[in-house]
C-alpha cells in the first residue's frame, strides 16, 4: 500500500467502508426481504386461512343451532325459513371448504381437511335424514336418527374442524417463531458485520494514517535537521507516492546541499592557499625584479663578449669557405681522372673478353686436329707396313695437337685470371667515382654551410642589436613589476578577507565525514627568496678555423622586437608568477 498514491489509498480506504456498508445493507435487505415473506406469508395464507377456519367452524355451530330451531319448528313455514337460512350457511361453508382446498398445501393440513370434508359430508346426510323423516311423518325415527346419528357426527365434524384449527393455529405459532428467530439472527448477523465493518475500518484508517504520518514525520524531522546546518542525515525512500517523491526531493535538496557546501568549502581553502600563495608570489616577483635588474647588467656585459665572437666566427667562416671552393675544385679534377680510369678498364676488359674467345677458337682446333690425328693413326694400322711411317707422323701430330690444347687450357686459365682481376678493378673503379662524386657533393654541402654560417653571423649582429632594444623594455617592465606587487599585496589581503568571511558563513554545516569549518585567517606561506648571484662575465675566446660539426644551413632571422604594451606585461608577468 505504501508504493499507492495518498488520494488512492484514501479512495481505497472509502472504497473498503463503502463495500462494507453496501454489503450490510445488502444483508439487511435481504434478512427484511425474508422476513417480510414470512410475514406476509403469515398474514396472507396462515392467518387467512385460520379466519376461514373460523367462519366455517362459526358457519357449522350456527347451522347446528339452526338445525335444532327447525328440528323444533311445529310451523311449516318457520322450518323452510330456517333451512332457507341453513341453505345459505351451508352455500357459504363450501365457498370457504373450495378455498381452503385451493390453498391448503400442506400434506397434514390436507389430510385434516380430507377428515374435515368426509365429517360434513356424513353430518349433511345425516341432517338431511332427519328432516326427510320428520316431512314424511316418522318423527319417531327422525328423533331417533337426530340423537343417535346426526348428533354424534356433528360432534365429529366440529371436532375434525376443530383439529383443522388447531393444525393452522400452531402453523401459525411456528411460523411466528420463525420470524421472531429470523428476527434474531438477523439482528446477530447485521451487529458482527457492523462491528466487522467497524474494524476493518479503523485498520484501514489506522493503516493510511500511519502510511501519510510517518513518512511526513520523517520530512519534517530531515527538514529539521537541514535547517540546523546538519546535512549527514541518510535520507532512505521506501515508497513511490507523494511522501516519497518528497522525501526524494529532501534527499535530492540535501545532496545538492552537501555537494553545495563541500565545493564552498574546497572553494574556501583553495582562496586561502591561493591568497596565501599569491602572498608569497609577490615576495618573489620582488626578489625576482631585482634578479632582472642584475640581470640587465650581466646582459650587458655579456653582449660585448658577443660581439667580438660574432666577429670572429665571421673571419671564419670566409676563411672555410674559401677553403671548401679549393677542396671543390681539387674534388672535381679527381672525379675528371677517375672516370677517365673506368673508361680505361672498360677497354682493358672487352680485350680480355676478345682474347678469351680467341683461345677457345684455338682450344676447339686443337681437340679436331687430335681427333684427325686418331682417325690417322687407325687407318694407318689397318694399312700395315705400308702405313707405319704415316702413323708415326700421326702420333707426332697428335702430340702437338694435345700439346697445344693444354697451353691454350693453360692459357685460357690465366686470361680468365685475369678477366676477373679486370672485373674486380672495374668495379673498384666504379666505387672510387661514385665516392669522388659523394666527396664533390659533400664539399658542395659544406660550401652551402659556409655561406649560411657567413648569412647566421650577419643576421647575430642584427640580433644584437635587437637584443639591446630588449634591454630597455626589460627595464621598463622591472619598474611595472614594482607596481604589481603592491596592486598583488592589497588583492591577497582583501581575498584571504573574503575567504575567511566565507569560511565562517560555510562553517554552520555539517557534513558526513568532514569536520566543521574553523573561521581561523589563514596565514601567508613565508617562502625564503634566495637571490641569484650575478652572473660571471663572459670572456671573447678565439675560435679555431676547424668546423667541430654540422651547423644548419639556414638560420632564421629574429623577428624585430615590438614594444609590448604595459598592460599585457603586467598580465603575462602576473600569470607566471
Amino acid at each position: 500500500m505504501k508504493n499507492l498514491n495518498i488520494g488512492t489509498r484514501l479512495a481505497l480506504g472509502f472504497a473498503v467502508v463503502l463495500a462494507l456498508l453496501v454489503a450490510v445493507s445488502a444483508i439487511a435487505v435481504w434478512r427484511l426481504q425474508s422476513a417480510s415473506a414470512m410475514t406476509g406469508n403469515l398474514i396472507n395464507e396462515q392467518v387467512r386461512n385460520e379466519r376461514l377456519i373460523d367462519e366455517w367452524q362459526r358457519v357449522i355451530e350456527v347451522n347446528a343451532a339452526r338445525t335444532s330451531t327447525a328440528w323444533l319448528a311445529t310451523d311449516a313455514a318457520e322450518q323452510r325459513a330456517v333451512e332457507a337460512q341453513m341453505k345459505r350457511s351451508s352455500a357459504r361453508a363450501t365457498e370457504v371448504q373450495n378455498t381452503l382446498v385451493d390453498v391448503l398445501q400442506e400434506p397434514g393440513a390436507k389430510a385434516l381437511l380430507e377428515q374435515v370434508l368426509a365429517s360434513r359430508i356424513a353430518y349433511t346426510t345425516a341432517r338431511a335424514e332427519v328432516f326427510k323423516r320428520k316431512g314424511a311423518g316418522d318423527i319417531d325415527s327422525a328423533r331417533r336418527i337426530y340423537a343417535e346419528d346426526m348428533a354424534v357426527k356433528r360432534t365429529a365434524y366440529l371436532a375434525a374442524l376443530s383439529r383443522l384449527s388447531d393444525s393452522q393455529r400452531s402453523v401459525l405459532d411456528t411460523t411466528a417463531a420463525r420470524i421472531a428467530e429470523s428476527y434474531l439472527d438477523g439482528r446477530k448477523l447485521l451487529l458482527g458485520l457492523a462491528a466487522l465493518a467497524i474494524l476493518i475500518g479503523i485498520a484501514f484508517a489506522w493503516a493510511i494514517t500511519r502510511s501519510i504520518t510517518g513518512p511526513i514525520r520523517a520530512a519534517v524531522e530531515v527538514a529539521r535537521t537541514v535547517s540546523a546546518g546538519d546535512l549527514t542525515s541518510m535520507i532512505g525512500i521506501r515508497s513511490t507516492d507523494e511522501t516519497g517523491h518528497l522525501m526524494a526531493a529532501l534527499k535530492t535538496m540535501n545532496d545538492n546541499l552537501v555537494g553545495i557546501v563541500a565545493e564552498v568549502r574546497t572553494g574556501t581553502d583553495t582562496i586561502s592557499a591561493a591568497s596565501s600563495e599569491i602572498a608569497s608570489g609577490n615576495l618573489d616577483l620582488s626578489a625576482r625584479t631585482e634578479q632582472q635588474a642584475s640581470a640587465l647588467e650581466e646582459t650587458a656585459s655579456s653582449m660585448q663578449a658577443l660581439t667580438s665572437t660574432v666577429k670572429l666566427n665571421a673571419e671564419n667562416a670566409r676563411q672555410a669557405n674559401q677553403l671548401a671552393i679549393a677542396a671543390s675544385l681539387v674534388a672535381s679534377k679527381g672525379g675528371a681522372v677517375v672516370s677517365e680510369v673506368v673508361a680505361t678498364m672498360g677497354s682493358i676488359n672487352d680485350s680480355s673478353r676478345k682474347i678469351v674467345d680467341i683461345i677457345s677458337v684455338i682450344d676447339g682446333i686443337a681437340f679436331q686436329t687430335n681427333i684427325l690425328a686418331l682417325n690417322a693413326a687407325v687407318e694407318a694400322a689397318r694399312a700395315g707396313e705400308q702405313g707405319r711411317g704415316f702413323a708415326v707422323v700421326a702420333a707426332e701430330v697428335r702430340n702437338l695437337a694435345q700439346r697445344s690444347a693444354a697451353a691454350a687450357k693453360e692459357i685460357k686459365t690465366l686470361i680468365g685470371d685475369s678477366v676477373e682481376k679486370v672485373d674486380i678493378g672495374s668495379r673498384l673503379v666504379d666505387q672510387a667515382g661514385k665516392t669522388m662524386d659523394d666527396v664533390v657533393a659533400s664539399i658542395a654541402r659544406v660550401t652551402g654551410i659556409m655561406n649560411a654560417i657567413t648569412t647566421a653571423s650577419d643576421e647575430q649582429r642584427d640580433g644584437i642589436a635587437q637584443v639591446n632594444q630588449a634591454i630597455s623594455q626589460m627595464d621598463a617592465v622591472t619598474q611595472q613589476n614594482a607596481a604589481l606587487v603592491e596592486q598583488a599585496a592589497a588583492a591577497a589581503a582583501s581575498m584571504q578577507e573574503q575567504s575567511s568571511r566565507l569560511s565562517q558563513v560555510v562553517g554552520v554545516f555539517k557534513l558526513a565525514g568532514l569536520a566543521p569549518v574553523s573561521p581561523s585567517p589563514v596565514a601567508p606561506r613565508q617562502q625564503a627568496v634566495a637571490r641569484v648571484a650575478p652572473l660571471p662575465r663572459p670572456v671573447a675566446r678565439p675560435v679555431t678555423r676547424t668546423v667541430a660539426r654540422t651547423i644548419t644551413p639556414t638560420l632564421a632571422r629574429p623577428a624585430p622586437a615590438t614594444r609590448t604594451p604595459v598592460a599585457a606585461l603586467a598580465k603575462d608577468e602576473w600569470e607566471e608568477f
